[in-house]
């Protein structure tokens, strides 16, 4: 990359002490992992390669200031850096995506800096983005420009990881499959209820058979358990152990994973229409077995994927939806939830929320998720101290608008009275792990008439004035007299 004199790139590049947010989110989703390799393009001063390395990851990093040395060999997971942000030549700046991607074998991570971080900012207009005072260039994006510049760019249809962060795959099957996970909720594997001979002689191998059906609903197809060969010996056919591991559990159980992951199967293709879903021969072979066990067809898995969709976009079935949600503190307007509620929702919810994601990815930090019932809206909100603070403060808000498309945020990490949370057991599903704690918390406070005026008591000043009125104290979730002073 080259730089015109009076641009000052290399003061773009910073130390930091962890992994930079997309590595963060390439780890998470499993996208990075020592069996692959992974090219920081544009790597700075190379924290993200040392910290990838230590993991056992074979990574290499460029940099045009802190290490020359061009690349050569491609790798599979190229990570972009916000680095196209800091390049004031629009024409350079496609051509650095676009060296980029030919070094890409799997993943191409892209990430940039969104319009909302300007806020605040010292800068003046220069060329299509800005200029900083330390004469640094800076471009910021929408997340739907973001978007279709890449695609445009890569002839590619990019998805989303999170606000400012997509991802490009070079094959389409890789792509479905980070998808489908996107939307796969985590189930256990469920106890035994009784003991068995057989299954105590071989339980290494049946509990590989046991994992395989929680995570995809269904028997395993030829090739697709590494273990069966012998599980076929020791036990005779896979049909057979299964049926051992099936009574120990409990038919109503392997029903309920049965028919989640056929949900979860089907909340994935509503939202996949959105990205041009593919036709049944480009889904990955997993997929293609799920629909042909659970559907019997793609055509009416893709049937019944269309009227899901398009009931979530009903507001009125959306609104029933979160009237009826099992978990989640209703308001006037909005169904709150914590995030592990989520997955414990209606497919409709599911879906209503999924296309937020859909839209900006995974939204870092947010913890409590605001279902919008009279308009289609989606916001993430953070509460950084939800399970330690008893009444956490909205620290910011990402606000999804499904009507428009627009991303807006709001910040309050500098607010002397932010918003606050009560009733936390509300939002958190009931095998959370703190949810008896904040419930014991809220009968406190409620026999303490802490309750009585509930509209003056959602900032954090006015909830410690009226703690002291009341000569009550806070200590963790304990609510006592405030000792005299």
């Amino acid at each position: 990359m080259t730089t015109r004199s009076n641009v000052h790139r290399h003061k773009t590049a910073i130390s930091r002490s962890d992994f930079s947010r997309p590595i963060r989110l390439a780890i998470r989703a499993g996208i990075v992992s020592p069996d692959s390799t992974l090219l920081d393009y544009g790597c700075g001063r190379g924290d993200d390669v040392r910290g990838i390395t230590a993991m056992g990851v074979n990574c290499t990093g460029w940099d045009p200031v802190h290490c020359p040395a061009p690349p050569t060999t491609p790798a599979d997971v190229v990570n972009l850096g916000y680095v196209v942000n800091v390049v004031e030549d629009p024409a350079e700046r496609r051509q650095v995506l676009s060296n980029a991607w030919d070094l890409t074998k799997k993943a191409l991570l892209i990430s940039a800096r969104l319009t909302h971080e300007a806020r605040g900012m010292k800068i003046s207009p220069y060329g299509d983005g800005y200029m900083t005072r330390r004469r640094t260039f800076q471009k910021f994006y929408t997340q739907q420009e973001l978007r279709e510049w890449v695609d445009s760019t890569l002839d590619v249809a990019c998805v989303p990881a999170a606000p400012g962060v997509v991802i490009a795959f070079r094959d389409q099957q890789s792509r479905q499959l980070f998808l489908s996970s996107t939307y796969r909720r985590a189930l256990r594997i469920p106890s035994v209820r009784q003991s068995d001979v057989l299954y105590e002689e071989h339980k290494d191998l049946l509990d590989q058979l046991a994992a395989f059906v929680v995570d995809r609903g269904r028997i395993p197809a030829e090739g697709e358990l590494p273990c069966a060969g012998a599980i076929t010996q020791q036990v005779g056919s896979i049909r057979r152990a299964f049926g051992i591991v099936r009574r120990l559990f409990g038919d109503t159980e392997w029903e309920t994973i049965s028919n989640s992951r056929a949900e979860d199967l089907l909340v994935y293709l509503a939202l996949d229409r959105f990205g041009g879903r593919p036709k049944f021969s480009d889904q990955p072979q997993a997929i293609q077995l799920d629909v042909k066990a659970f559907f019997g067809a793609y055509t009416r898995a893709c049937t019944q994927a269309d009227e899901l969709l398009f009931s979530a976009g009903n507001m009125a079935t959306v609104d029933e939806a979160c009237r009826k949600a099992p978990t989640g503190k209703l308001t006037h307007d909005a169904l709150y939830l914590h995030h592990d509620a989520l997955s414990d929702m209606h497919a409709v919810i599911r879906v209503y929320e999924g296309c937020a994601r859909n839209y900006v990815g995974l939204v870092e930090g947010a913890n409590i998720v605001k279902l919008h019932r009279a308009k289609p809206k989606v916001s993430y909100l953070s509460y950084p101290d939800f399970d330690k603070d008893p009444h956490p403060a909205l620290s910011g808000a990402l606000v999804v608008d499904l009507l428009n498309l627009n991303v807006k945020y709001w910040d309050w990490t500098d607010s002397y009275n932010p918003p606050i949370l009560h009733r936390k057991e509300t939002f958190v599903p009931p095998d959370y792990p703190h949810q008896q704690k904040f419930a014991r918390l809220t009968k406190q406070e409620e026999r303490a008439g802490l309750y009585e005026k509930t509209a003056s008591i959602g900032r954090a000043r006015e909830w410690e004035i009226l703690l002291k009125e009341k000569g009550l104290r806070l200590t963790g979730h304990r609510l006592l007299q405030q000792r005299e002073t």
